[in-house]
């Protein structure tokens, strides 16, 4: 049985013939699979006389010329069949003898000089096959014939002047380069507006297919950045592949073919190879055939299989290579694509607008500011992101395009912080006696954490600046405590509060706790304090009652959903306002209940989502911040656990011991019902299955956000008096059910949620004195996915959760909603904490000094167009 070596080597040379022996049948050639082949050989045990021939003729056949190869292929076919004393072709040279490389070196030492002078050196490399021209030493030919292209240099005898006769499609060239540049010279920053149609072969039709991308003009063209970058000098070869990687690689296409599966269904089915082995690759769509040509050199991506011991690549995607990328190992750039549109259309026309326009572009940074952080300017900056040098040029282009976008994101904090310090709020001072007053309701002691936060809120409502406040603390420290005591501040002066609330089941838990809380204490004219609730369930007469009474002042503080900012909602005197769960509100929400107190409120805005310290400085750069970093006693961690789809059958016996000891139960699932696109558990499913099979006698209640909100009241209802014992439901239970009998959590699908979100939902339990258990039932199999999950089990700590989860799934989904009040981010990351800092001393330096940026109207210019639309965060 002959080698794999050679008969991976037969394979290619079969290739080789199919294709007219043009040397493409292995990426880079013949000659550039010698070395690794040859250690392949060895590794099989080919006697070394046999590698010697072979590895010799395949360096021949690639220097060859292409009606040479037929016979150097025979060549090669003989000795890998056992003649190792093939023969090759007459007047084919075998290699180059170290007296020929001397006669070229004493040829070339008799020629003159050539020298080129320092303004040439660009033009003549940029219009000749030369690999490198320097100008600072004399320049010598390495061919003993004139390069072709080239034409004819004259040099006079004394080297000062140089004339260039190039032949005469040079010439032609040598015009139309100095047409561009003289057309350069003409353009300002106003072309970059343009329609793309003013580019050289962009017509309507491709107009229309750019506009999808949200490419309409020509400068949004350079800011269309790369996905990604293929590194053509780390590409990794077939035999380095490992199933279960998502892979890029540079292969031929050796065969393709359709093959029927089913009466109306085909597969198509491909041979890729390189010089170090063949996959296979599959896709499922018959038509795809027609874009694949046997023999050509193609990128593919996609995930690595393994088939009866043959590596594959299901559906991947491929493209045509960047030839001249691969042949120099740089890096290429993979960008965003459309129908009608292919990445190597998108980069050449992205390289023709950097080339013609990218030195029109503006740079908003002030060059103070470029050099003391040592930043690209943003020309040179753009032409890296796109076609970088290499690594290290294009991290620099990243670090100077990421830090823009966060510079602007702080600007925009310190002028909405500055706004926020001209208005006027009234001053609502907690006295020593009115806090003891608050102290004494308290059915029980605060925390020391507890008390310093309401200490750092008693110095901002005692100011005529309005207070702009974070509170985060996690689930059961305590938030609710302290946002009480500033509302009793501002009833014992007089002025209403607000509590807005995310859903109605949480706007009416907070309404039944305030109530009972602060319904012992007194106004100053001595009626108690009155709670109201306003949600869209309070309707008729006794939504006019509740207006009403707004309106007259009688009610002191009023807990709703956004309802409160509806159109008739009058406050006649309203002085602080309290966001609860603040993440769940869009910009325009959060910022609505301002616009109903002729003085600006104070704000507190809470959140249960412990929030990583580089969203404090973005998102929440212009709020103080507040942390309740510890937890009331009492409080039990709970054990979280990891668990398998067949291990079920244990947490369902677990359940039933735990209801046998008069505790309840959650299980939570992701989706309502079931779903086609999505194999995942669904409540209302489960909830059948579970009380029909698995816990005929118990009682099961059933919560998800299609119920009503009387419905859902209802269930909580029966829950919370224990009519139920175990409650199925969506993660409509992550925020507003306080169960303190209930001790145990399972969690379905567990992979499918965030860690902070997941945390949320833990906190469901542990909420008494018992001991409390989480349970995360996941199919995934990714190590990834696994290696997430078990974080949870390491650690109850939130705010060690809430920096991995933005680490890991970043800003958008850590909040669940895109409301966060920022732009879209082309290029930051806002994990990059070290360089959201450089920023934000950038902005203070410049804010400092210029407050309205009337110094730098490009960047002032920049920060509107970038803020626009978005409005104030809070």
């Amino acid at each position: 049985m002959a080698a794999a070596v050679l008969t991976r080597l037969e394979r290619i040379l079969d290739l080789e013939e199919k294709q007219g022996w043009r040397n493409r049948g292995v990426i880079g050639g013949l000659q550039a699979m010698t070395e690794r082949w040859a250690n392949d050989a060895r590794n099989e045990d080919l006697d070394e006389r046999q590698i010697a021939a072979l590895v010799d003729l395949m360096q021949v056949y690639g220097a060859a010329a292409q009606d040479e190869r037929a016979d150097i292929a025979a060549a090669l076919r003989r000795a890998a069949a056992g003649d190792f004393v093939a023969t090759l072709p007459p007047e084919t040279p075998l290699a180059t003898t170290e007296a020929d490389e001397a006669a070229r070196e004493a040829e070339a030492d008799d020629l003159p000089p050539l020298t080129i002078p320092e303004g040439e050196v660009e033009e003549i490399a940029a219009e000749t096959p030369v690999a490198a021209v320097s100008s600072s030493a004399p320049v010598r030919p390495v061919m003993s014939a004139p390069a072709p292209g080239l034409g004819t240099v004259y040099t006079s005898e004394d080297n000062e002047e140089e004339l260039t006769i190039p032949p005469p499609e040079a010439t032609h060239k040598a015009q139309a380069r100095i047409a561009r540049q003289q057309q350069k010279a003409r353009r300002n920053a106003s072309d970059l507006d343009a329609r793309v149609t003013v580019l050289s072969g962009v017509g309507e039709s491709t107009a229309e297919q750019l506009a999808r991308l949200d490419i309409t003009r020509v400068v949004d063209l350079l800011w269309h950045l790369p996905s990604r970058h293929d590194d053509y000098s780390q590409m990794r070869t077939i035999s380095q592949l490992q199933p279960g990687e998502q892979v890029t690689i540079i292969a031929n296409l050796w065969d393709v073919r359709e093959r029927k599966i089913g009466v109306n269904r085909s597969m198509v089915q491909a041979i890729l190879g390189d010089s170090t082995g063949t996959l296979h690759a599959t896709w499922w769509n018959k038509w795809i055939i027609k874009q694949l040509k046997p023999g050509t050199t193609l990128r593919f991506s996609g995930k690595v299989g393994l088939y009866m011991g043959q590596k594959t690549l299901d559906s991947p995607v491929f493209e045509d290579i960047d030839d001249e990328r691969v042949a120099t190992g740089r890096l290429s750039p993979v960008y965003r694509l459309t129908e009608g549109v292919n990445n190597n259309r998108l980069r050449n026309l992205i390289y023709d607008v950097l080339d013609g326009y990218a030195s029109s572009v503006d740079d908003p940074l002030p060059a103070a500011i470029r050099e003391e952080y040592d930043l690209l300017e943003l020309p040179t900056a753009l032409w890296q992101m796109h076609f970088p040098e290499g690594q290290q040029e294009l991290e620099d282009a990243r670090r100077r395009l990421a830090f823009e976008e966060l510079f602007y994101i702080q600007l925009g904090v310190q002028q909405r912080r500055a706004a926020l310090r001209q208005e006027i709020a009234t001053p609502l001072p907690l006295s020593d006696d009115l806090l003891a007053q608050f102290q004494q309701i308290l059915p029980f002691a605060l925390t020391g954490a507890q008390q310093r936060v309401i200490d750092e809120i008693r110095l901002d409502l005692a100011r005529s600046t309005p207070m702009t406040r974070l509170v985060q603390g996690d689930v059961g420290s305590g938030k609710t405590a302290v946002a009480a005591a500033a509302m009793w501040a501002a009833v014992a002066h007089g002025n209403q509060s607000a509590m807005l609330a995310p859903t109605q089941i949480l706007a009416e838990q907070h309404y039944r706790g305030i109530s009972q809380l602060l319904g012992q204490l007194t106004r100053p004219d001595g009626a108690p304090v009155n709670v109201a609730l306003l949600t869209g369930r309070v309707t008729g007469q006794t939504r006019e009652e509740v207006l009403a009474g707004l309106a007259d002042g009688s009610i002191d503080i009023m807990v709703g959903t956004t309802a409160l900012i509806q159109e008739g909602v009058e406050f006649t005197n309203l002085g602080l306002i309290i966001v609860d769960e603040q993440h769940r509100f869009g910009v325009e929400q959060r910022g609505a209940l301002r616009t109903r107190s002729s003085n600006q409120p104070h704000l507190l805005v809470m959140s249960a989502t412990p929030i990583p310290r580089s969203l404090a400085l973005t998102v929440y750069g212009d709020l103080d911040v507040s942390r309740i970093d510890e937890m009331p006693p009492g409080r039990t961690p709970v054990k979280t656990k990891r668990f398998t789809p067949a291990e079920r059958e244990r947490l369902y016996s677990f359940i039933r011991r735990e209801v046998e000891a008069g505790r309840q139960a959650y299980i939570i699932y992701p989706l309502v019902e079931e779903s086609d696109k999505l194999d995942v558990g669904a409540a209302v499913d489960e909830h059948k299955r579970l009380q029909g099979e698995v816990f005929p006698e118990l009682s099961l209640g059933l919560l998800h956000g299609r119920l009503t909100g009387g419905e859902k009241d209802q269930v909580m209802r029966d829950f919370a008096e224990g009519h139920h014992q175990v409650l199925v439901s969506t993660t409509v239970i992550e925020v507003g059910i306080d169960v303190p009998n209930a001790t145990m959590i399972l969690i379905e699908d567990a992979e499918r949620f965030g860690l902070a979100q997941l945390h949320q939902l833990r906190g469901r339990v542990g909420r008494g004195e018992q001991a409390s258990y989480c349970a995360l039932v996941s199919r995934a199999e990714s190590p990834d996915a696994r290696a997430r999950l078990d974080i949870l089990t390491e650690t109850n700590d939130g705010f060690v959760l809430a920096e991995k989860d933005l680490e890991l799934r970043g800003p958008g989904d850590f909040f669940g909603t895109r409301q966060s009040g920022l732009p879209d981010l082309r290029v930051a990351h806002l994990t990059d904490t070290a360089t959201i800092i450089l920023a934000r001393e950038a902005a203070q330096k410049i804010f400092a000094e210029d407050a309205t940026l009337a110094s730098y109207p490009v960047l002032r210019s920049r920060i509107e167009h970038f803020w626009r639309g978005h409005g104030d965060v809070n």
